[in-house]
């Protein structure tokens, strides 16, 4: 770490031309944006071929610098677990897409969208790019207090050809892909691809299973240009349980539910949960919250866009896509708190989604002498429905958690959402001179949920609007030489609501507790600050980043009660935070062969406000920002030769604490990784052959990935939140794949 701090100091900085181009030093990660007037770091195709196959695309952005990511396999698929954070802010508050088609915020249980791992196969991700602080004003999302994340898919070979890979790893994990793809024709071209993966848990039982079909077709006319996709996903996947600290101490990481032994199961809610047994009331014990019989997420998706990128004269284009999405969605969970109707204690228990979401994103961009002019719209109407329903479970007929269960016995509410969103943005890049860019822009948003109550009581049926008409962004970009140039940039951003019955959300909680915030209720904004120097040569590629950051109206959901049981909450602003950091990567060709990349971030997050809950304060100004590491480091060794390959890397992250008065923490970890393989041409009828290993967790370090699983609490002095994930052991995956 000392000998790659150091190579950072001596060549601190990054840089590229523009963000759609790639760069000659080949599968090595980069920092992305020269020119660029903002942050702006990237990942090519060459990066996401190198990741274990089936890996989460989040997996291989997590190497830059300001993100962290956790998930508690090894993969980084298993959505309830997965947390992607950066610079402090979380997941909800960034902004996602993908080929310009907006994901939500890419939460479990979203209401406005579909996680990365579900959008598109990760063989099928062409590049991404991260901007940390101040985000594109075009960015169709209503989420990014914080930055964005980008993911283009590849586009089809222009050679027909077929693609398969075979993977085979720990647990029994087993991925199938093939792709075929048209080659070049009058028509156009086209690929089509089909996923099928499935891995057991590394603890417990249970498989998590998906099945993924993408096609992209392609047409260019011109300078102009045609393209279409239809994702679809069918995901299965059996969730672990949640832990705390005193569990794990007490019961060791292997600790799970006790899926598929219904009996044990049994035997805790008849003992320990304080259910009546033949008339007869049991006391309750804390231990029924150990182990429960199961609990799933079962996610059906189609996403679908179309977008032409026309030349309308020498000097204009207009980039126009029209994209669909729907979504059927169960959460289920088999709990002891709810008896079915024949006197068994246990009854599933679900929370159901169903998204059908219709939108359009239009960009215009016209050159007139020095200037730059951007015009964005972007519009959306999402149809959210959403459902708390019991389904009666019995021992001689026990739900399966993979399947959608039908004809409950109890709705507890139904909710039917309306979200319309409406964003415009204008900006103007002017170049001042050779050296000097400068620009200015802002954009406009609303966003007008109305939500009606279908069915339940003493719960709104009501609207509210996030409404903001002048965010602005200004940039400046200079160029000291060839190699050098400096940034700067300033925004503000606001986030929408959320229209949901559950989490963070105005409507997760009574009908007069939502009476009492829609008046006074303020929606989230950021104010960012960020400057940097960027350099590159034929040697290597590097960029270093300050931040300031101000965070204001932060809002906070009160529990009341245990977060499992889904007791409402009541949502408020409760101040602001404050987060400073330093950010530094660095890219380095050391031979023909070899390459070597590295980030660093350094930061400092702080709650700037108590909160007063039920009329007493918590004492949390001052505190650090819940599951923001102070110190993160990410070192990657890559060699390709063209016929061999492999990387070697190491991840370090500082203490993470999960109670927002800083007395629940988890402790630093650094993890390793290694990857390596065997690439042949021309071997027969088969154009290219690859035989990969990957290693996940190469010492198998004990240690916990997530964090806040379960919602962050104030104080957790005893170790009983139960809201922590333990992270995978080592898991080896071997490839063969092969290139028609």
């Amino acid at each position: 770490m000392l000998a790659a701090l150091a190579g950072l100091a001596a060549a601190p900085a990054t840089a590229q031309t523009t963000e759609t181009e790639t760069t000659s030093l080949e599968r090595v990660s980069i920092t992305l944006g020269r020119g660029q007037l903002r942050s702006v770091q990237g990942l090519t195709s060459a990066d996401f071929e190198a990741a274990a196959p089936g890996a989460s695309p989040l997996v291989t952005v997590s190497r830059l610098p300001g993100v962290n990511f956790q998930s508690a396999d090894p993969l980084g698929n298993y959505e309830w677990s997965t947390r992607f954070t950066v610079r402090a802010f979380s997941q909800n508050q960034l902004g996602f897409t993908l080929d310009d088609v907006p994901l939500g915020d890419m939460s479990y249980g979203n209401s406005n969208g579909l996680h990365i791992s579900r959008a598109i196969s990760s063989e099928n991700v062409g590049r991404a790019f991260l901007s940390q602080g101040t985000g594109a004003l075009e960015t169709a999302s209503s989420s990014n207090l914080g930055g964005t994340l980008q993911f283009y898919s590849s586009d089809p070979l222009k050679k027909f050809g077929m693609q398969a890979a075979q993977t085979i790893g720990s647990d029994s994990n087993r991925r199938s892909f093939i792709r075929l793809d048209s080659g070049t024709s009058a028509l156009g071209e086209f690929f089509l691809s089909y996923t099928n993966q499935n891995a057991e848990k590394w603890k417990g039982n249970g498989e998590q299973r998906q099945e993924q079909i993408n096609f992209k077709y392609v047409k260019s006319f011109g300078e102009s240009r045609l393209s279409a996709f239809v994702n679809t996903s069918k995901r299965r996947e059996i969730d672990y349980q949640d832990m705390s600290l005193e569990m794990i101490n007490r019961l060791g990481n292997n600790w799970d539910n006790t899926y598929p032994d219904f009996g044990a199961a049994l035997k805790y809610a008849n003992t320990v949960c304080g259910n009546k047994i033949n008339g007869v009331q049991t006391p309750y014990n804390a231990t029924c919250d150990d182990a429960y019989y199961a609990g799933s997420g079962l996610r059906d998706d189609t996403l679908a866009g179309v977008t032409l990128d026309a030349k309308l004269a020498d000097q204009l284009r207009l980039k126009t896509t029209v994209y669909h999405h729907n979504n059927k969605g169960r959460g289920l969970w088999f709990t002891p708190y709810t008896a079915s109707p024949d006197g068994t204690p246990i009854a599933l228990r679900t929370t159901e989604y169903a998204i059908s979401r219709t939108g359009v994103v239009a960009n215009l961009e016209y050159e007139l002498g020095q200037h730059l002019i951007k015009a964005g719209l972007w519009h959306e109407v999402n149809d959210f429905d959403q459902a708390r329903r019991f389904y009666a479970t019995s021992v001689a007929n026990v739900p399966s958690p993979y399947d959608f269960p039908s004809n409950p016995f109890f709705t507890q509410w139904q909710y039917g959402f309306k979200t319309t969103t409406d964003q415009l943005s204008i900006s103007d890049t002017y170049t001042v001179s050779k050296n000097l860019s400068v620009g200015f822009g802002f954009k406009s948003l609303r966003a007008k949920i109305d939500g009606q109550l279908q069915v339940g009581t003493d719960k709104p049926s009501d609207s509210i609007t996030a409404s903001n008409g002048f965010l602005p962004q200004v940039g400046v970009n200079y160029q000291l030489s060839s190699s050098d140039e400096l940034f700067a940039a300033a925004s503000r951003n606001m986030r929408a609501y959320q229209a949901a019955g559950t989490g963070a959300s105005p409507f997760a909680t009574t009908a007069a507790g939502f009476a009492a915030i829609k008046t006074s209720l303020k929606p989230e904004t950021a104010d960012t600050v960020e400057a940097g120097w960027r350099t590159q040569t034929n040697q290597y590629q590097g960029s270093l980043t300050g931040y300031w950051v101000n965070f204001k109206n932060r809002q906070l959901g009160t529990q009341q009660g245990s977060g499992i049981q889904g007791n409402p909450t009541i949502l408020s602003n409760v101040g602001g935070v404050r987060s400073t950091g330093l950010e530094a990567a660095l890219s380095l060709r050391l031979a023909s062969a070899f390459s070597w990349y590295n980030s660093l971030s350094l930061s400092s997050s702080t709650y700037r406000d108590n909160v007063v809950s039920n009329g007493v304060a918590v004492a949390t100004a001052g505190k650090t920002v819940a599951d923001a590491p102070n110190q993160m480091f990410k070192s990657i060794l890559g060699y390709d030769n063209g016929s061999l390959f492999g990387n070697f890397g190491m991840d370090y992250m500082s203490k993470r604490y999960y109670t927002y008065l800083n007395d629940g923490a988890v402790p630093d970890r650094t993890l390793f990784n290694l990857s390596g393989g065997l690439r042949t041409k021309s071997l027969g009828f088969v154009s290219e052959a690859t035989l990969q290993l990957s290693v996940s967790n190469l010492f198998d370090k004990k240690y916990i990935s997530t964090i806040g699983s379960n919602g962050f609490s104030n104080s957790d002095p005893s170790g009983t939140a139960q809201t922590l994930l333990v992270g995978a052991p080592r898991q080896l995956f071997l490839t063969l794949s092969a290139k028609l």
